[in-house]
């Protein structure tokens, strides 16, 4: 009788100790099938909202998907840290493809936002003697290098006449920019929403140009190639979310605003500025606007901008890469 007590309790100890060491050994392997998003986001746009709200982690946590996301302070250092490996999509304007794409990342134009030329502006202070973009010349300018508002600066000096040589550029991250205006070391910034805005509102900045009739001011989102290859059910996934937020947001300025206000750090009044500023609708990217990307990169690899010329070709979703002619 013993003996059979003895047996029964030592076989309940050996599966007691199986389920344990199962357990450890399960425990890890399961987590290990689970997979990191990086996204990197900057304040502005439905991506910000995207982030707030928590739709993209609801959406890919039954797929095994967790998403991490990193603020950057603009697309030059977004797409830097996409080049380096520490994210896997984000969102830029214009201009910080193009720089990446000559610095030799290996990106994928995913997506755009359509046309926002009033969410970009070259602005004075108030009381500035300036009043036109051809009083620019010989003055000091700031701006974010790289950033879709260096094209802005580009056309703007064109249409007013005015060699880009003849201006003093001040390379200067918004934040540092914003404090040279206010100080009065630059005599003119250009900028794009929510700064804008704020510096609109709050400082009484004034317009001497946006990008109407200049630039489309394009918003792109873009990912690792890599990773775009490995992953494109997270990579459409991702559209398909921004474009239900879009849908939403394009006809409720205030409620994005109210909504927005909080997450980048600025007052409602100042976000609903922006938000109006705003283009909805995201798109797949089209041959049409990467031909317009390509006459951006031409420029800039005329003006010195850039180290070699580049063929947007090269970076778009493998559908299109013929499309796109340098």
């Amino acid at each position: 009788m013993n003996l059979r007590i003895d047996s029964l309790f030592s076989t309940r100890r050996l599966g007691l100790v199986l389920t344990l060491a199962l357990g450890l050994v399960a425990g890890p392997a399961l987590a290990q099938t689970r997979t990191e998003l990086r996204i990197g986001y900057q304040k502005y746009g439905t991506l910000t909202i995207l982030k707030a709200r928590g739709d993209l982690e609801k959406r890919l946590a039954p797929q095994g998907v967790d998403v991490k996301w990193t603020e950057f302070p603009a697309g030059p250092q977004l797409l830097e840290g996409l080049n380096v490996g520490s994210i896997d999509f984000g969102t830029v304007g214009e201009a910080p493809p193009i720089f990446a794409q000559a610095a030799g990342a290996d990106l994928v134009y995913v997506a755009n936002q359509p046309p926002a030329p009033a969410g970009e502006a070259i602005v004075v202070a108030k009381d500035s003697p300036i009043r036109s973009v051809a009083e620019l010349k010989g003055k000091k300018v700031a701006l974010n290098k790289g950033s879709n508002v260096h094209y802005l600066l580009v056309k703007a000096l064109e249409k007013a006449g005015v060699k880009y040589s003849e201006i003093q550029t001040v390379f200067l991250a918004p934040a540092d920019a914003r404090a040279a205006f206010e100080r009065g070391s630059v005599d003119a910034w250009i900028i794009w929403d929510p700064f804008l805005a704020a510096a609109e509102k709050q400082l009484g900045a004034r317009v001497l140009a946006d990008g109407k009739g200049l630039v489309a001011n394009h918003q792109f989102y873009l990912a690792s190639r890599p990773y775009a290859d490995k992953q494109p059910q997270v990579i459409r996934a991702i559209v398909e979310e921004l474009a239900k937020l879009d849908r939403w947001a394009e006809g409720n300025s205030r409620e994005v605003a109210a909504f927005l206000a909080p997450q980048i750090g600025l007052d409602v009044g100042v976000a609903e500025v922006a938000a109006g500023r705003f283009a909805y609708g995201i798109v797949p990217i089209t041959p049409a606007v990467a031909a317009q990307q390509q006459k951006i990169a031409d420029a800039f690899f005329e003006l010195k901008l850039i180290p070699k010329a580049i063929r947007i070709s090269d970076a778009l979703p493998a559908s299109l890469k013929t499309a796109s002619t340098p």
